[in-house]
């Protein structure tokens, strides 16, 4: 085995992390050094353009310099207390994640994950002390296709084998729906629904974006059966799909954002659960917490990616840039692609099974100098960082064209 002072292949350290790690994961056999905005270079010093994004955590991409500068100022000074006490970022951290999302509190966490089994604890109890849910009855309305996570209390709402067989047996209290479909939720909500957790664009389901009106319809319809409606806007959310966050689309407001990813800005992860006080205030001291969540450190870089959506500026760009990613794939439909869906800087990318497996797609860009991400067999994913620039993106787009052409 290789001292650290000995240089190592990519291959190799590759083929040694292999042998070390439980295979919960199936990378792509590169071993990445360093990376500045929308590129990675590995430890061979070969370069790659990055068009997965960490999924939506590096959206202002890597190693940007506000942020860290704000990671490398608190290091310096301070980087957990607990929540035993409060620290000097904390109040500057809520305000400001609170006003970006309109709402009273802010309940700070540390991976998305957590932030929806918060969302879980948090509706579960409204529905019991607020709209007098009978005890332990109350149910929690969920969408086919979903990915909130890989918690046991999560995978076992979910429909996808890889993640649920196995692993049980699963927490009762959930209700399954069609993704799009508001109809059906409409006939599954009974005097014990609580509330429904929804992503407002599937991103591991393939950037799966439901019919217009959807999410407008969820919100009135919520409102009429006194349901909580949180929005799992994790991948989608802070300025991804063109606005701050996905329910902007149709001018939906959430009773709850469930945040994570871009809120750690690539550094530390970051996660939070935003909503009103007659929401989050049904939470008591003992009642639900976390060692690390809301750190100094944590905070005061979120308090830097808030302060940069604040500005509208990653969100124009991503609105700006959708435009050339549209055009781009929609010209290879029928040309090695069978379907495409957009929205921002974020595509599903459907590969026809003429042409391989969207991990083989992947391998074949990977072998061209582009870094993207496989789902479902057929489908890869493209998110570029924000502030990727349009000529590295076309040059990208361009290696994806020729990789289901054949070329």
């Amino acid at each position: 085995m290789a001292t650290p002072t000995q240089h190592e292949s990519s291959t190799e350290q590759f083929q040694r992390a292999e042998s070390r790690t439980a295979h919960n994961y199936h990378p792509l056999p590169v071993v990445v050094e360093h990376a500045a905005g929308a590129w990675m270079t590995d430890v061979d010093g070969t370069r790659f353009l990055d068009l997965l994004s960490g999924y939506s955590a590096l959206n202002f991409g890597h190693s940007h310099p506000v942020l860290l500068q704000a990671a490398h100022a608190q290091l310096d000074k301070l980087t957990l207390t607990s929540r035993a006490f409060v620290h000097d970022q904390f109040a500057d951290f809520c305000a400001a994640l609170g006003d970006l999302c309109g709402k009273d509190l802010v309940l700070p966490m540390n991976t998305g994950a957590e932030a929806v089994e918060t969302a879980i604890k948090v509706i579960r109890k409204w529905g019991y002390e607020v709209k007098g849910i009978a005890p332990d009855r109350a149910e929690i309305i969920v969408a086919a296709g979903n990915f909130h996570g890989r918690t046991t209390t999560i995978v076992g709402f979910s429909d996808d084998p890889d993640a649920r067989d196995n692993f049980g047996p699963f927490t009762p209290g959930f209700v399954m729906v069609p993704y799009g479909d508001l109809a059906a939720v409409e006939a599954a909500i009974n005097e014990n629904t609580a509330g429904i957790i929804i992503e407002p664009i599937q991103g591991e389901g393939g950037v799966v974006i439901p019919p217009d009106g959807f999410l407008r319809g969820l919100r009135e319809l919520c409102t009429e059966r006194d349901v909580l409606f949180a929005a799992d806007e994790i991948q989608a959310g802070l300025g991804r799909t063109g606005k701050t966050f996905a329910c902007d689309h149709e001018d939906v407001v959430p009773d709850l954002y469930l945040l994570g990813k871009a809120l750690g800005g690539g550094i530390v992860p970051v996660s939070a659960v935003v909503a009103d006080r007659e929401v989050l205030g049904v939470l008591r001291p003992g009642q639900h917490g976390s060692t690390f969540g809301g750190n100094p450190l944590a905070c005061a870089v979120g308090t830097a990616v808030v302060g940069m959506l604040a500005t509208g500026e990653p969100q124009a760009r991503a609105a700006e840039l959708e435009l050339v990613l549209r055009e781009r794939l929609e010209a290879l439909i029928g040309h090695g692609v069978v379907g495409v869906r957009v929205r921002g800087l974020w595509a599903g990318v459907d590969i026809d099974p003429a042409v391989g497996t969207g991990r083989a797609v992947c391998e074949a860009l990977m072998a061209r100098g582009v870094l993207a991400k496989d789902t479902h067999g057929s489908t890869i994913r493209l998110a570029p960082p924000l502030v990727v620039s349009e000529e590295d993106l076309v040059w990208g787009l361009d290696q994806l064209a020729a990789v289901v052409r054949g070329e």
